[in-house]
């Protein structure tokens, strides 16, 4: 039986030009930490490029958040220890009154359309809703991001972020995790995503997704635009859910 969807955030529920969001986010933060540290902002691009290199790095075999593992990696290749308490205070207020005031101009963030309607349609199934956005930002760079989709922490009962995740999408680790954090397990669930790479458990773990992007995915248990999602997906859910049914009914004979 469905019990739960889990939604990814960038170009699903909300629409946004991303690489011109993390262009204007890393060189905001970038600027920040050449102030703190005294060194010229251009150079920090590298080491945040090697950061997220290292935290997506799918032959990891630590058990630090991504959070952490980013740190060490930042910290190895600059010497400078983003958890230290002050420089932590000041990206945190970065990310909390600065990354909010980034949605405009060619970043372009705004509610994707049907994207409201469906997270409400999971809440009136009585399903779990969940958001499992890539979890590369911290909580409060994910809530700014929401806001723009006209979204709110109380829309969800857990919201993925690099502090509470230890391995990025695709891996099928980050998505077990998330799912047994609810309680759940992956065929209890559904995925609904527009990215045909980080969307679909890697290896496969038996978490469904259903793809609103502009591909046609293989594995995709349903594939349109998320205004028309909004209205079919009580009949996705009772598909499975009749599927499950059917595979007891056989099992007891």
């Amino acid at each position: 039986m469905i019990k739960a969807v889990l939604f990814d955030l960038d170009d699903t529920l909300l629409d946004i030009n991303f690489t011109a969001f993390m262009t204007r986010y890393v060189a905001g933060l970038s600027g920040l930490l050449g102030d703190i540290s005294r060194t010229p902002a251009p150079l920090m691009g590298v080491p945040f490029t090697r950061g997220y290199l290292a935290i997506e790095n799918r032959s990891r075999s630590d058990d630090l958040t991504n959070h952490q593992a980013f740190n060490r990696e930042f910290r190895a290749l600059t010497g400078i220890p983003l958890d230290d308490p002050v420089i932590a205070d000041a990206i945190n207020y970065y990310d909390r009154e600065i990354v909010p005031t980034l949605r405009g101009g060619i970043v372009a963030a705004r509610p994707q359309r049907g994207g409201r309607k469906t997270v409400d349609t999971v809440h009136e199934l009585g399903l779990t809703c969940a958001l499992a956005t890539n979890p590369a930002f911290s909580e409060a760079c994910v809530e700014a991001r929401m806001g723009w989709a006209g979204l709110s922490p109380e829309d969800f009962v857990l919201v993925s972020n690099w502090d509470n995740a230890y391995r990025l999408k695709p891996n099928a680790r980050f998505y077990q995790e998330f799912v047994n954090a609810l309680g759940l397990t992956c065929d209890e669930c559904l995925m609904v995503g527009n990215d045909s790479r980080r969307d679909f458990p890697h290896p496969d773990c038996g978490l469904r997704t259903i793809y609103v992007g502009h591909a046609w995915p293989r594995r995709a248990v349903w594939h349109g635009p998320m205004s028309r999602l909004a209205r079919e997906l009580p009949n996705v859910v009772r598909r499975f859910d009749g599927e499950e049914t059917n595979r007891r009914d056989i099992a007891s004979l």
